[in-house]
């Protein structure tokens, strides 16, 4: 194990000056040839490219895409209206124009991120523990099954990731070398682009300043950098940074009712006291553990308390690396966690990138553990490996004849000149138009509601990725002359299109992944 060189603690950098960018990049590229980055990356590749195509494109999936479709500046009106900040969706807009639509491509824009994602887990580690607990990392990041997951999906969850753990070396980095201040201009990019591509970076910020105010207080030796004037204009140079878009935020607040109206906020289940271990369980096999016997279901929350408890206890260094990794992952979760009592938004997905932090604290605690206690390290090690794994294995499961997209495909096979497509909701249209391969443009199914008010969605959330040709309010609203109409619904929902217009005859069906296609003939 090679020895590690310390910054002295006075902040200065002695005879042995931060190195460059290039010198950097160099060091890893010996490193990876060295050691085992390189297969570690190999299997965080294998793991994200694997049945990368299997599972359809759903909803959420196929807003990324609508969205991605318009030029730079209506991406940047439309996502005003939109849930989330445009960065991802402009960044899609350009991997489409070089590489086109097909699905193993867009998904490529989450999986290349989630991989290189894991590399910085390593080098973040590298920076804060021995490269033995750096190496554990990468491991259990590639396996990390939360992660894996939206690595292969076409929204922004994987790019955060990589924004925020990357923004995290570089403050790594400054506190080591606060005289280096391209090291804070890094961090204020990285944090910019993070803020421009998903709300719940905040979080990420209040993690950072946490930390400072921890070590500026800890005993002993206390780092003085959150008091240091050009940590306040890095802060102050993101603010500034972010100002653009921050009239599009507070218009989207003042008309959350109207997103509220539309589902695309205000549709999360309301959280209990159980949610919490739940999230815990999804993150590490994609499962929320509720149909657990209660023992096991509380176990891998407390076993994770008491290892990071671990990682905690036996960190001796000045800058304490282990309070950072566990502030970055537990205070993001417990705080959305308690905000969603009041307004639920405690969402896997939304925390992925605070979840990376997870195989983090295992591998510190796994590497300090080691030292003293061998057998038990290796036991921590199996198990969550083990955990990981029944992940990854519920992860691809996929029957991948059981899509929307193969029911899709047999109306794309049986389509006839002439014939309409009308869907019975907008999560249906949003994956469906992906794989439509006819002339018909499909349509909306919004009936008025029980007391008369529209259904349609407003110009918020969904309804801004879409023109009002597309909504149908009535079946026998169809134009004169229309001989066959394709309803593409639910499963089991024969409702969703009631009441039906005279003379209508049902003449075939098809069903996969959910939903099903009828075929009508109207006379």
């Amino acid at each position: 194990m090679e020895a590690r060189r310390e910054t002295p603690l006075d902040g200065t950098e002695g005879p042995h000056a931060a190195p460059g960018v290039w010198a950097i990049v160099q060091r890893w590229l010996r490193w990876a040839q060295q050691h085992w980055l390189l297969p570690i990356l190999a299997l965080a590749a294998l793991v994200r490219f694997y049945d990368l195509t299997a599972a359809a494109i759903w909803g959420d999936e196929g807003s990324s895409l609508l969205l991605s479709q318009y030029s730079l500046a209506d991406i940047w009106v439309h996502a005003a209206h939109d849930v989330h900040p445009p960065l991802y969706f402009m960044l899609l807009h350009g991997w489409v124009e070089l590489f086109g639509d097909g699905i193993f491509s867009i998904r490529c824009l989450s999986a290349l991120p989630g991989i290189v994602t894991v590399w910085l887990g390593v080098w973040l580690m590298d920076l804060l523990a021995p490269r033995r607990a750096a190496l554990l990392t990468g491991f259990l990041l590639a396996l990390l099954p939360t992660a894996v997951r939206y690595s292969q999906e076409v929204r922004m969850y994987s790019l955060l990731g990589l924004w925020l753990i990357g923004a995290t070396i570089a403050l790594a980095y400054w506190i080591r070398h606060p005289q280096r201040r391209r090291y804070l201009v890094a961090y204020v990019l990285l944090m910019s682009a993070a803020f421009y591509t998903h709300y719940f970076t905040a979080l990420c910020v209040l993690c950072h300043w946490l930390y400072l105010g921890l070590i500026r207080v800890q005993p002993g030796y206390r780092l003085r950098h959150i008091q240091r004037s050009d940590w306040w204009l890095a802060n102050v140079a993101i603010v500034l940074l972010y100002l653009p878009w921050v009239p599009s935020l507070i218009d989207l607040i003042q008309h959350m009712d109207q997103l509220k109206a539309n589902g695309d906020v205000g549709w999360e289940m309301p959280v209990t006291f159980g949610s919490l271990p739940s999230m815990i369980w999804s993150f590490l096999i994609q499962d929320d553990g509720e149909n657990l016997p209660t023992p096991i279901f509380i176990a891998l929350p407390l076993a994770l308390l008491a290892i990071a408890g671990v990682a905690l206890a036996r960190d001796r260094s000045v800058f304490r690396g282990s309070v950072l990794l566990v502030i970055y992952t537990a205070l993001p979760l417990l705080l959305v966690f308690g905000v969603s009592f009041v307004t639920p938004v405690f969402i896997e997905r939304y925390l992925t990138a605070y979840a990376l932090g997870l195989p983090m604290i295992a591998a510190l605690a796994i590497d300090r553990l080691y030292s003293g206690f061998r057998v038990l390290a290796l036991t921590v090690l199996v198990l969550f490996v083990g955990v990981e794994l029944v992940g990854l294995k519920n992860n691809a499961t996929v029957d991948t004849n059981d899509q929307i997209s193969v029911m899709v495909d047999y109306v794309n096979q049986h389509f006839v000149t002439g014939d309409r497509i009308v869907t019975s909701d907008m999560l249906w249209y949003l994956s469906y138009v992906y794989y439509n391969r006819t002339d018909a443009k499909p349509m909306l199914y919004t009936p008025p509601l029980a007391n008369g008010a529209s259904s349609r969605p407003n110009a918020y959330g969904f309804g801004t990725l879409v023109t009002q040709d597309i909504y149908l309010d009535h079946l026998d609203g169809l134009p004169k002359g229309t001989g066959r109409v394709w309803l593409i619904g639910t499963v089991d929902v024969p409702d969703e299109f009631a009441p039906w217009p005279a003379g209508w005859q049902s003449v075939g069906e098809t069903r996969a992944g959910g939903a099903n296609a009828r075929l009508f003939i109207l006379h």
